[in-house]
């Protein structure tokens, strides 16, 4: 496999050793932050990559920095822990307020902040994996960063394959310097994706220094962890007693999925499969879901920790384009009906149309959701005309990212491990050596 070009600038800039070690030290640290402002989408990647890193380094231990309200509830696994920040509810892009907590928006930024840098100079991690946000939501994680880059510990990013259409992400980095910052703080950008499908060093003109230490690891998705929780919540679907296919409809954390539901319920009526719906535990109007689904005879859960284990149960999925569902749906094969958001960004829509360019899900666009094009949409997937034959054994996609992901945080933790005198640490941080990045990753 053709060696990648963040392997050549880690090389070329790496402190030299005389030796580096095989592995990282037992009981290697990390701690994974992500802002958690709308969804669950953030959370669940964070998790995925965690259980794959203490599943390949089983004394390294994971300290999961975040938002969410239900994070315990997705089936925590030995050796990673939660640093519980107090909630924010996004209000526009780049703009955050206080979930729960009516105290003003500077102060929650102040107190969250505040905990981030204790956790970081108390825990004293060798890698921080940050989601999304280099400097964190509102530059909350500013402070912790400098404590992790003045303590010698590595920082990395990690981003899904598509953040927003091009002008908006320039835009909002051209305007604080995003790129120069990242290069200021982190030795190595993660893409969870493949560049194939979508090529963000291209699409939102990476320079070359952030070029060089940019690697595609595949997409993220979550694995089976039925172990980790109750046996009630493994899998909700009902077993086919004779009631025709079944469909399930998903809108992710529910914050901004009513119409979606509101629309499948209605197409559910009188149709000839079962409907179950997830409403989501950020749902808004449960009350009014409950109502409508009783009227259509539809199967409605609030909350199901392990979601992409039902995909594998039902004939027919209908769902939003956030990065974690598609992902999960295509690598099981699931026939798909995607709605994707477009609104504060428009991610899901451009993701959406790059799997469906792919032939890997059906796409009906949230100005042309009505429940008579919604039905047609599902009979046209159950009725024989779309098998079920992608997946992640037949697929040209990977699916291996959190793995890929968490042994290039093995790899920094390791190299971090050779004694490197903090003086030697510049604006310019790297990696330091050749096993940050090994040579079976994608990319």
């Amino acid at each position: 496999m053709p060696r990648d070009a963040s392997m050549t600038w880690l090389e070329e800039n790496r402190t030299e050793t005389s030796s580096a070690p095989d592995r990282p030290p037992a009981g290697s640290r990390f701690l994974f932050y992500s802002h958690d402002g709308l969804g669950l989408g953030h959370t669940r990647r964070h998790l995925a990559v965690a259980r794959a890193l203490t599943e390949l380094a089983p004394e390294s231990s994971v300290l999961l920095a975040t938002g969410s309200d239900v994070v315990s509830q997705l089936g925590l696994t030995t050796r990673i822990d939660i640093l519980k920040l107090p909630g924010l509810r996004k209000v526009a892009n780049e703009e955050y307020a206080p979930r729960r907590l009516g105290i003003p928006v500077a102060e929650i930024r102040s107190l969250r902040s505040a905990l981030l840098y204790a956790a970081i100079k108390a825990y004293r991690p060798a890698v921080v994996l940050v989601d999304k946000h280099p400097l964190g939501a509102k530059g909350e994680l500013r402070a912790g960063l400098e404590e992790l880059r003045a303590a010698g510990g590595c920082s990395v990013l990690g981003v899904r394959d598509i953040l927003d259409e091009r002008a908006n992400v320039l835009k909002e980095w051209s305007a604080d310097g995003m790129r120069e910052r990242i290069a200021e703080f982190y030795d190595l950008v993660l893409v969870y994706g493949e560049r194939d499908v979508f090529d963000p060093i291209a699409e939102y003109r990476f320079p070359e220094n952030l070029a060089a230490r940019t690697c595609f690891c595949g997409y993220v998705v979550n694995s089976d962890d039925s172990d980790a929780l109750p046996e009630s919540q493994v899998n909700p679907v009902p077993p086919d007693n004779g009631t025709g296919p079944r469909v399930l409809a998903t809108a992710g954390g529910g914050e901004d999925g009513f119409f979606l539901l509101q629309t499948f319920m209605r197409a559910a009526v009188g149709a000839g499969w079962l409907g179950i719906a997830v409403a989501g535990p950020m749902s808004p109007a449960l009350k009014t879901l409950e109502r409508l689904a009783a009227r259509a005879n539809v199967r409605l859960h609030t909350f199901v920790p392990n979601l992409s284990r039902m995909f594998h149960s039902v004939d027919a999925l209908v769902c939003m384009g956030g990065y974690n569902t598609l992902a999960e749906a295509v690598s099981t094969g699931v026939p798909t009906v995607c709605v994707p958001r477009t609104f504060p960004r428009r991610e899901q829509l451009i993701r959406a149309r790059a799997f469906e360019r792919l032939g890997l899900i059906s796409v009906i666009e949230p100005e042309k959701l009505t429940p008579e094009n919604l039905r047609r949409a599902i009979q046209s997937l159950i009725g024989g005309s779309r098998p079920r034959t992608v997946g992640r054994e037949n697929s040209a996609l990977s699916f291996d990212g959190a793995r890929q992901a968490a042994t290039r945080l093995l790899a920094l933790s390791a190299a971090q491990a050779v004694a490197v005198p903090k003086t030697t640490r510049t604006k310019e941080p790297a990696a330091w050596n050749r096993w940050a990045n090994p040579t079976n990753a994608a990319g």
